[in-house]
């Protein structure tokens, strides 16, 4: 993408060309959070049965689908302020007419539409992101996005408490700060913004050949994040627990993402992004492990989704940053509106895998869901280290950050282990 002159590429030029997205993205993200837990909430208080709460999540992705295939094309008719701006209005109306409504089918048209509204502007702020990124610093870059958007959904989840999910209050709430998040994003220059002239239309199985790797990887951890997010709400009030108790439970998945995104981000920049993602993904295997041994209002679950967050959320910007590592600088405003489909495809089918969990194993069923979903992340991982082999880093060790450094060693016992496999059914 072409750049104005002005734009250079040190820190301070990225701060000043990306703050009123980033702010803008703080208002819509608290919104969002408020939103979805008072519906999932709301759908459980009316004991709508299993299958038809997760339709309602099901449905968010579904829009999600159309939003990031109308996104790209309306960038390049009317750019990315313009699309942000009508995206966050109709966003600020679907919340009040599904408060306003007591009715599961018009809980799932607004879903949907929300879906819609989210995909779009998840696109727009994707390709401004990655229109500002160089390879060295996309994962940071990309990190920064992850941060304010997961911690302004859970810092959403957390101010729940405050409203009865049946009552409009919440729903008000939550559509005044979309309507906020206009503003920021509308006094920012236009210059600031990527030129969208010069997009290169790429398909989703062009993106497959060239980057099958970040595009199998953005797909499951869609899978397990629709899953994880879809099944949480409706499992922690299932098992008794108070709305502010809920809103608590589902936050610290968000504020472990928040916290945690920084450093395994800035690692995926000086260590191979796979093996990072693969690491991350063994750590919720092990950690979602320990938590079918705690009951749902110990404090030790609360810590263990604290970082069952923190190593989840990360894959979303490592698989990102992967797949724009090897497209081109024109492709890649098509690349972020073709990741988002693939991660609302994902995530729409995700509540509908682990729903059965719940249903068939019991109180130990979200656990056994996590683990199942983010086995495909690690065996997928597995099978592309093997079949494209690479050095673990690029860096000499001093120049190495410290996040690269904490991650380095066993980085490299994994890859050691996982190509010594290969070579040795080379040799036998």
């Amino acid at each position: 993408m072409r750049l104005i002159p002005k734009l250079n590429s040190n820190r301070q030029s990225i701060l000043l060309a990306t703050w009123g997205l980033f702010a803008g993205l703080t208002f819509l993200l608290v919104s969002a959070g408020n939103f979805s837990t008072l519906i999932g909430i709301r759908a459980e208080l009316e004991q709508l049965p299993t299958l038809v709460s997760g339709g309602i999540t099901t449905a968010y992705y579904a829009g999600f689908l159309l939003g990031s295939w109308y996104a790209l094309r309306a960038l390049k008719q009317v750019g990315h302020i313009r699309v942000y701006a009508a995206l966050a209005s109709l966003l600020s109306a679907s919340t009040l007419v599904a408060g306003v409504f007591d009715s599961p089918i018009i809980w799932i048209i607004m879903r949907s539409s929300t879906g819609f509204c989210f995909a779009g502007l998840y696109v727009v702020a994707e390709s401004w992101l990655n229109g500002l990124a160089k390879n060295h610093f996309r994962g940071r870059l990309l990190a920064v996005y992850n941060v304010v958007t997961i911690g302004a959904y859970g810092a959403g989840q957390l101010m729940v408490f405050n409203f009865d999910a049946r009552s409009l209050s919440g729903y008000i709430f939550a559509a005044i700060l979309a309507s906020l998040a206009v503003v920021p994003v509308a006094v920012s220059e236009q210059a600031a913004t990527p030129d969208t002239e010069n997009h290169e239309h790429i398909s989703l199985r062009e993106l497959a050949k060239i980057v099958p790797t970040g595009f199998g990887t953005i797909l499951f951890v869609g899978l397990a994040h629709g899953g994880l997010l879809g099944m949480a709400v409706i499992h922690a009030t299932r098992e008794g627990l108070s709305v502010g108790r809920v809103g608590v439970l589902i936050a610290v998945l968000q504020i472990g993402g928040m916290v945690l995104t920084w450093p395994i981000s800035s690692a995926s920049d000086d260590i191979d992004r796979r093996i990072i993602g693969l690491l991350s993904s063994g750590a919720v295997i092990i950690l979602a492990v320990l938590m079918l041994y705690q009951p749902v209002e110990s404090i030790w679950t609360i810590v263990l989704l604290f970082a069952i967050g923190g190593f989840s959320f990360p894959l979303y910007a490592i698989a990102g940053a992967y797949t724009n590592d090897w497209v081109s600088p024109e492709q890649m405003g098509a690349a972020a509106s073709q990741l988002v489909t693939l991660y609302g495809f994902g995530a729409m089918i995700g509540p509908l895998v682990a729903a059965p969990f719940l249903d068939i194993i019991g109180t130990q069923g979200f656990a056994w869901s996590i683990i199942s979903l983010h086995a495909l992340i690690l065996l997928f991982l597995i099978y592309r280290i093997r079949a494209w082999h690479a050095p673990v880093t690029t860096k000499h060790w001093d120049d190495v950050s410290f996040h690269g450094r904490a991650f380095f060693i066993p980085a490299t016992i994994v890859s050691l282990g996982v190509n010594r496999r290969k070579n040795e059914q080379k040799t036998s």
